[in-house]
């Protein structure tokens, strides 16, 4: 006899009232019934056993598998669509597919667009559910609209706040949509800087239209428009080379490691506003000119750190790009970090001026791309021109595997 599958059905805030009949016959059937505390409050009729869902999923799952492996039946209440931000990403690593049998709801992005009679192909779909803000405003930024799960810590205020400290104008038109399919249904709609100390109800998807971002601006600005003392800047041509190397695309993280003043950081974020950057440099001179760098040429979307890498990129979300402009002779650990933290696919980029790092580089990055870069420009002299050579630069290029190559 085979064993009958977990039946996982996804339910709206109208509760069990809103399945078909014969959907919520074969719920009331089961032996083991699982789910939030809120999903579970629509069956309270239910004479099997009741298993809720709490911080940790394990006890919950530990529980629908002896019942699925003793052939019980079992079912799963969840909210939405248990396949997106739901429990259904747990249930797949726990059951084959063949174990479970999912009917799902309508999900709040579906409702929250539904409320607002808005069409919603080619929104940015997030969540900030127990997860980095960073992440959402980066998954925000550059996109037409966005529709965005909140929690109890990240609410709507505070994902209003880190878009608009992100660069998203303060004016742009958003919408609270509370207790999606409910009875008590609301809508409101506001700009993101008026959503500063409302109070909103726990369940409910903040969408966004993001306004104010800056547009690309190529990257190539001459060395001389940057402050900075005694040369130290990442010279225009080996800038140039290094940010094609680096390949930052809309959405992703870079890492400036050893930033000096700032070149490489603001050149980055002015040419990808979508992007995050996140640049940190020891010495407090080289970060004041980098402050006044970024006064020069606005990017919102990085952000400066006085201190010592690697200690100081702790909090900072995993790069898809690391570039190493300054070691302070401390490149093993900067190499380290930087290959452990990388995202598949990323891109690992150094420049070196001395054959010693060069050396220590290629023992730690044996498989990666080495270039010696020696530029000369020309120079007046009398009447005609000569050409003047700048210090030689070793660009050091390496890139992590790809997911499907990692695993």
């Amino acid at each position: 006899m085979s064993q009958p599958r977990i039946l996982v059905v996804g339910v709206g805030d109208g509760g069990a009232a809103t399945l078909p009949e014969a959907l919520v016959r074969r719920i009331m059937a089961a032996n083991v019934l699982a789910g939030g505390a809120r999903q579970l409050a629509f069956f309270p009729a239910f004479q099997g056993e009741k298993v809720a869902i709490a911080a940790s999923v394990e006890p919950a799952l530990a529980r629908l598998r002896q019942a699925w492996e003793r052939g019980e039946r079992a079912a799963v209440v969840a909210s939405g669509d248990p396949l997106w931000y739901g429990v259904g990403a747990s249930l797949r690593r726990a059951f084959p597919p063949e174990a479970l049998e999912v009917l799902p709801g309508p999900a709040s992005f579906q409702l929250a667009f539904a409320a607002l009679a808005e069409p919603w192909q080619g929104a940015a779909l997030l969540s900030a559910h127990a997860r980095p803000l960073a992440d959402v405003v980066a998954g925000a930024r550059g996109v037409a609209k966005a529709a965005i799960l909140t929690d109890g810590q990240h609410t709507p205020q505070a994902v209003a706040a880190a878009l608009v400290a992100g660069g998203v104008s303060p004016a742009s038109p958003c919408a609270v949509c509370e207790n999606l399919g409910g009875p008590d249904q609301r809508v409101v709609r506001a700009t993101l800087g008026q959503l500063a100390g409302v109070e909103f109800a726990a369940l409910n998807v903040l969408v966004v239209w993001p306004q104010g971002l800056p547009q690309p601006a190529p990257p190539g600005l001459p060395d001389a428009a940057f402050a900075t003392e005694a040369g130290l800047i990442t010279k225009r041509e080996v800038r140039l080379l290094s940010l094609a190397e680096l390949a930052l695309g809309p959405g992703q993280v870079l890492w400036d490691i050893g930033a000096g003043s700032g070149s490489v950081g603001i050149e980055a974020a002015r040419s990808q506003p979508a992007a995050q950057v996140f640049a940190i440099e020891r010495r407090e001179q080289l970060v004041e000119h980098a402050r006044e760098n970024l006064r020069r040429f606005p990017a919102p979307n990085l952000r400066l750190s006085h201190g010592a890498a690697p200690e100081g990129c702790a909090g900072w979300p995993d790069p898809d790009a690391v570039f190493i402009g300054g070691s302070g002779g401390r490149l093993a650990a900067l190499v380290e970090v930087a290959q452990r933290r990388l995202r598949a696919g990323g891109r690992l980029v150094l420049n070196l001026a001395t054959l010693e790092h060069l050396h220590e580089a290629r023992a730690m990055l044996p498989e990666a791309q080495v270039y010696q870069v020696q530029i000369s420009r020309g120079q007046p002299i009398q009447g005609h021109m000569r050409l003047a050579a700048l210090n030689p630069i070793f660009i050091i290029a390496w890139r992590k595997a790809p997911a499907e190559m990692a695993e």
